[in-house]
């Protein structure tokens, strides 16, 4: 029997959402742009699915932009959007975002921008009010992660979005940790610009959306075609947002359930892992987290052959962000929280999700508990 405990890493495909892709694959194959009937029995699908992930998110159908997920999302924003030449050519962002924002943010440095690098503190929160004290006249945009992918951290998010909007600035948030898995209402906590990827809440990968107000102009994403309002030129990938679609509408029937159910699996996990290994510590605000996510600091431990040995017992987990596997590098978002790099390189990430429950919670910590002392014997570094 093989326990996943990777799901922020990416999740397995519920079986809704295999019917929803299926059914398109075998009888909904027209291009979503022709005029036959079978180009407008695609293009009929694609608008339900766009329904379906407007109302999961609170927002309008015509606000969602389909892409290839959160990365192509969060790219276009800080690349497409911050070029812009009646922009300013200042950026805020934090220390501990995930790469796909990190990355552009850096490149955009590299090409005259001014970038301020807010902090997070010691359990991983950022300051709203440092937020709104770095915006400047000539901020092009603010960009946030609303739930961090290693440690589940939930920022203060409503309280940012209106601090930033008083200050007149835009505000870009990768939202993608925190669908299907936290109340996201963009109705209700006013973000400009937002991106998710299908693949974080029980969805195909290679599909996600950028959701963009009304009011927001963004450039062209993808240009050569009249796709998705001209926003993203090329055939629609009908298959994959008939999926996202689906496990949009799932999470939105399902959430508070979700939540109280992932929660009770995420404390029973971190509970039994203090009572039966020594030198641990959780890593992140435990008030403000996802229902999902454990980071456990392990202390005098290794990390990297933990993980190992635990994938020859048959649990699957992470030591961080799934793109930074195999690399030995402390995590950037626990080195911005303080650890130091032995803290940061002895950390697991366990997360749950669907098709877990409480006897592979429990047969998790004994192994926890059998091979955390043998890492530490061997004194692997």
């Amino acid at each position: 029997m093989r326990i996943y405990l990777d799901h922020n890493a990416t999740t397995p495909l519920r079986d809704e959402v295999v019917d929803a892709m299926v059914a398109v694959l075998r009888h909904g194959y027209g291009n979503p742009s022709s005029s036959h009937r079978e180009g407008a029995a695609a293009r009929r699908r694609v608008d339900d699915a766009r329904e379906q992930v407007a109302e999961a998110l609170g927002a309008a159908p015509g606000e969602i932009t389909f892409t290839a997920g959160a990365t192509e999302a969060n790219n276009a924003v800080l690349q497409a959007l911050c070029a812009e030449p009646d922009r300013g050519r200042h950026l805020v962002t934090t220390r501990a975002e995930h790469p796909s924002v990190l990355e552009p943010a850096a490149y955009l440095e590299t090409r005259g921008f001014e970038v301020t690098w807010l902090p997070v503190d010691a359990e991983g929160l950022l300051d709203p009010q440092a937020v709104a004290a770095a915006v400047r006249e000539d901020t092009a945009l603010v960009s946030v992660l609303w739930a961090n992918n290693e440690t589940g951290v939930v920022q203060p998010m409503e309280a940012i979005a209106q601090l930033v909007k008083e200050r007149g600035a835009l505000l870009h948030v990768d939202a993608t940790q925190a669908v299907g898995k936290w109340p996201v209402d963009v109705g209700r906590v006013p973000v400009d610009l937002l991106a998710c990827s299908a693949h974080k809440l029980n969805g195909p990968k290679g599909v996600g959306c950028l959701f963009a107000r009304q009011d927001v102009a963004v450039p062209p994403l993808l240009r050569g075609g009249p796709q998705e309002k001209g926003l993203r030129g090329g055939t629609e990938n009908t298959s994959g947002v008939a999926g996202f679609g689906a496990a949009c509408e799932l999470a939105r029937r399902e959430l508070p359930e979700r939540m109280e159910r992932y929660a009770a699996l995420r404390d029973r996990l971190w509970e039994g892992i203090r009572a039966k290994v020594s030198g641990v510590r959780r890593n992140g605000s435990a008030a403000n987290c996802l229902p999902n996510t454990l980071n456990v600091e392990l202390a005098d431990t290794a990390g990297e052959v933990l993980l190992q040995a635990l994938d020859l017992e048959g649990v699957a987990a992470s030591a961080g962000a799934a793109c930074h596997s195999g690399s030995i590098t402390p995590s950037h978002v626990l080195s911005a929280m303080g650890r130091t790099p032995d803290e940061a390189r002895g950390s697991l990430r366990l997360s749950v999700g669907h098709g877990v429950d409480e006897m592979q919670i429990d047969r998790a910590i004994e192994l926890l508990a059998e091979l955390v002392p043998r890492v530490r014997g061997a004194g692997v570094e």
